[in-house]
């Protein structure tokens, strides 16, 4: 990896679009610092904190931050990332947007300004929602009036656009997709923090308290934990199933034409991080509704519920039910896996192209035996794919439940992060492969 981004600094073209990323991301994080003025941030972060810890921490991985701060970046990436996904899940319900996308160029062009429009109505949705929600929390002070609040709406919706713009760039003119790098560069920023409360929690305590074993204990154990779910990140981004292909031969005149072999490779995780965000945004939705709304459970048993679907509870001892909201989300990640797959992955269409091109599957007869073998082994894959997301879902969830090491990063943002930069590095690859050609050509 080292040596990949090592030999692209020699290149001048490659140099000039990672500077350009630099100062793009530069500037984004100075504007996740700039304040919306007026606005009482404690009074947020209180707001934000009754949400409840899993809607919290999505919303801080996905803004960095800058929504705590209540900057003119608060809504970030969310508003792109949410339109995005809605638009990949109608692609397979609306036929003209299938249609759309098969388009080539010209069909993405249109698929990406659709994209922007769903973006702009959920941008003025979401920061309408937030500012409603402020508003009542008493986070805009007294003297609060109906401009203020359009005001606050149209400077949080110009914000995502304007990250929406950014990460554009990026993708343009710079290295790797925008967007991701943004989201990546949200995740990073607020990893000290959180390294330094479980110092202060586990490591200066023993030390304060003398016990200078139990201290080194920790920080080995924090470490290790840390290396082993970031390996398991990388192992299941990195894992593919090659499923052997066959090319027919074709006789050309006298010569002999083709016979040779190649793979379809297929990923083992192959719906990456959504059906986690899925998940836990499904399972925060709840407790967002009835903190918004300021509904009064009074039900024992629904309240236990409720709080069982909170990630805090999940292995606290305290908390038994927390084991329910454990399995919901197991399922429900599951679930999602196997929705996501299915949408994004057509056995049909693959087995077609398969026929189309002269190849088949040794031992598997072209058309529909190859779409029913590709569906049979793409349950399994996604099994497994599944498991390993669960398991690397849950190891911060544990330690967080029995140690109470509440941090903002996990899985989740490990994944995001490994997938960011093992894409990055993919793309800064292939330059440095187009320009040899390039270069022997000329």
């Amino acid at each position: 990896m080292f040596k990949t981004f090592i030999n692209a600094l020699k290149v001048k073209d490659i140099r000039d679009r990672i500077i350009y990323t630099l100062w793009i991301l530069l500037v984004f994080r100075i504007g996740c610092t700039i304040a919306i003025p007026g606005v009482d941030v404690l009074t947020v972060q209180a707001t934000l904190d009754a949400l409840g810890a899993q809607t919290n921490a999505l919303l801080g991985m996905f803004s960095g931050g800058s929504l705590e701060q209540v900057s003119i970046f608060s809504l970030n990436v969310t508003p792109y990332i949410t339109a995005s996904i809605i638009i990949q899940l109608l692609t397979i319900a609306i036929p003209a947007l299938e249609e759309m996308q098969r388009d080539g160029e010209d069909g993405r062009k249109k698929m990406t300004a659709i994209t922007r429009y769903v973006t702009v109505l959920l941008g003025i949705m979401e920061a309408a929602g937030l500012t409603i929600s402020f508003q009542r929390a008493g986070a805009l002070g007294t003297d609060t009036n109906v401009l203020k609040i359009i005001t606050m709406i149209v400077t949080m919706t110009a914000g995502s656009l304007l990250v929406m713009w950014l990460g554009e760039r990026i993708t343009e003119k710079g290295i790797g997709n925008g967007i991701s790098i943004l989201l990546m560069i949200n995740i990073v920023s607020r990893m000290p923090n959180d390294f330094k409360n479980l110092y202060d929690m586990f490591v200066g305590s023993q030390f304060n308290a003398g016990e200078y074993v139990k201290g080194i204990g920790a920080i080995l154990v924090i470490i290790a934990v840390v290396i082993v779910t970031t390996v398991l990140v990388i192992l299941l981004q990195d894992a593919k199933r090659n499923i052997p292909i066959q090319y027919s031969q074709k006789m050309s005149g006298r010569k002999l034409y083709g016979g040779r072999s190649s793979e379809l490779p297929i990923k083992v995780n192959t719906s990456g991080v959504i059906p986690i965000i899925f998940a836990s945004s499904l399972l925060s939705l709840p407790t967002m509704i009835i903190s918004l709304f300021n509904i009064n459970v009074e039900n024992e048993v629904l309240q236990e519920i409720i709080i069982s679907l909170s990630q805090n509870y999940w292995f606290s001892a305290n908390h038994p039910w927390g084991y329910l909201g454990l399995v919901i989300y197991v399922a429900l990640v599951f679930m999602f896996a196997y929705f996501y797959t299915s949408i994004t992955f057509n056995p049909m269409e693959v087995a077609n192209n398969l026929k189309k091109g002269g190849a088949s599957v040794p031992g598997i007869r072209p058309g529909k035996p190859t779409q029913e073998y590709l569906e049979r082994i793409l349950k399994y894959i996604v099994f497994i794919g599944a498991i390993g997301l669960v398991i690397i879902a849950i190891i911060p969830i544990f330690f967080n439940g029995v140690f109470g090491a509440n941090v903002s990063f996990g899985g989740t943002s490990l994944i995001i992060i490994v997938g960011v930069i093992l894409e990055t590095l993919n793309q800064l690859d292939s330059k440095m492969l187009n320009r040899n050609y390039e270069g022997f050509l000329k």
